[in-house]
């Protein structure tokens, strides 16, 4: 409990300065003291960061829905803004010298003035020119004199200039990464050849969809766009790989009702993610089997294509004994058959490793979802997205086809992965 808070008040202070950070960069230096454009930009940075936190706590609280769904958008869109206003006001830092030494020599610049020559008659006797005396020096201890208002002008004009960029490239980079998740996923097509694949299976097409993350941004009109998706593939089998909901069945249970329209010839199944188990994982399951698919519980299946289709829970469901359990799923079948698992997490692989199965599906890692989060993803996942190989077995992350916090995605653009199977027999 200790450490916990520990943790958290460094995670507070961490943010709090950052919020600083951006308020000198953006507001302090670039506006007048006292002036409405200070007080409006103070009272932003400090509005905004508390629905942030209202934003990642409500859920958690148990707060109403609508509450919910009312910090959600600016909240969540806030930290992905700060993200790369951050990013961009530290390049701008590199910049900011360059600036000011650019201002200031054109400022040192003599302007010339073109002058006309007065004619002097020849026989007028030229005038002696008066020098003036120097001016005294100034005596010692009196203070400098205050900044010449070119000076102040040009140092408003740097920080307006890096400012002012810093906030169109965060405001553009966050509006685009947000239309890519509200337009909805797009089709990836990937071949996988598996040696125990029979020829009849060459060709088998598994429609692959993670982290849907439905919850108080992500709501129905997402789930009909991902269902419409998927439908027009025309897919032998659909796999949900866990994450699907934020949020309670009472709350989210609408949002999910376009699942019972999925149609593949051999069904649609899904396991567990992590953040079923935050929501109400048994109760989700529950739900989904209502809607027409079948949930894998450390279970089974034989596909009549030829191989099995295993799915296990995911191993945050261990501290409500319900982890992965690779024996129950795997442990008693025919190894000549393949084997195609459903895992939510990619870190699980080495066990799929161990127990024989030829192909791994898998998501959680949303791709890092905003650059440069997939250098983050890299540290805790073998796989952060894509076809790998991992001994005798292959793994497939998905980038997923929602976000969870921010509905925003930087580099890492959502998608519904069509799995082709390939047999070498064919």
């Amino acid at each position: 409990m200790v450490v916990f808070l520990l943790v958290l008040v460094v995670v507070l202070a961490l943010f709090g300065a950052v919020h600083w950070y951006v308020w000198r960069r953006l507001v302090r230096d670039v506006t007048a003291p006292g002036g409405l454009p200070r007080r409006l930009g103070t009272a932003a940075v400090v509005v905004l960061p508390l629905l942030s936190l209202a934003a990642l706590v409500s859920s958690r609280a148990g707060a109403p829905f609508p509450v919910q769904q009312a910090v959600a958008w600016p909240g969540f869109l806030w930290l992905a803004v700060l993200l790369y206003l951050v990013l961009a006001l530290l390049v701008g830092e590199a910049v900011r010298p360059l600036l000011r030494a650019w201002t200031s020599r054109r400022a040192a610049e003599p302007v010339p003035v073109a002058a006309e020559p007065v004619p002097v008659p020849a026989d007028v006797p030229a005038e002696p020119v008066d020098v003036p005396a120097p001016a005294p020096a100034e005596p010692v201890g009196v203070p400098a004199p205050a900044p010449a208002a070119g000076d102040v002008s040009r140092r408003l004009f740097v920080a307006r200039a890096v400012g002012g960029s810093a906030a169109a490239v965060a405001l553009g980079t966050v509006g685009y990464g947000t239309y890519g998740v509200l337009r909805g996923p797009r089709v990836k097509r990937v071949t996988v050849p598996l040696a125990k694949i029979p020829r009849a299976a060459h060709g088998y097409r598994i429609a692959v969809v993670s982290d849907i993350h439905l919850g108080p941004i992500l709501g129905r009109a997402h789930t009909q766009r991902i269902v419409d998706t998927i439908n027009a593939t025309q897919p032998d089998l659909i796999a949900v790989v866990g994450d699907l909901v934020d949020g309670t069945v009472e709350n989210l249970g609408p949002a999910a009702e376009p699942l019972a329209r999925l149609r593949a010839r051999h069904g649609s199944f899904f396991v567990t993610g992590n953040h079923e188990y935050f929501s109400g994982a048994d109760a989700w399951v529950d739900h989904v089997r209502e809607l027409g698919l079948h949930p894998l519980r450390n279970a089974r299946v034989e596909i009549p294509a030829g191989f099995d289709l295993a799915g296990v829970d995911d191993v945050a469901g261990e501290s409500e004994g319900h982890g992965p359990d690779f024996v129950r799923a795997l442990g008693d079948r025919d190894r000549a058959r393949a084997a195609v698992l459903l895992a939510h997490q990619p870190i699980v692989v080495h066990d799929a490793v161990r127990h024989g199965v030829d192909l791994q599906l898998s998501g959680h890692t949303h791709g890092g979802q905003l650059w440069p989060g997939n250098h983050l993803a890299e540290l805790a996942n073998p796989t952060v997205a894509g076809l790998e190989r991992y001994g005798d077995t292959q793994l497939y992350v998905s980038r997923g086809a929602g976000a969870w916090g921010p509905p925003v995605r930087v580099g890492a653009p959502s998608d519904i992965t069509i799995v082709e199977l390939a047999s070498k027999q064919a």
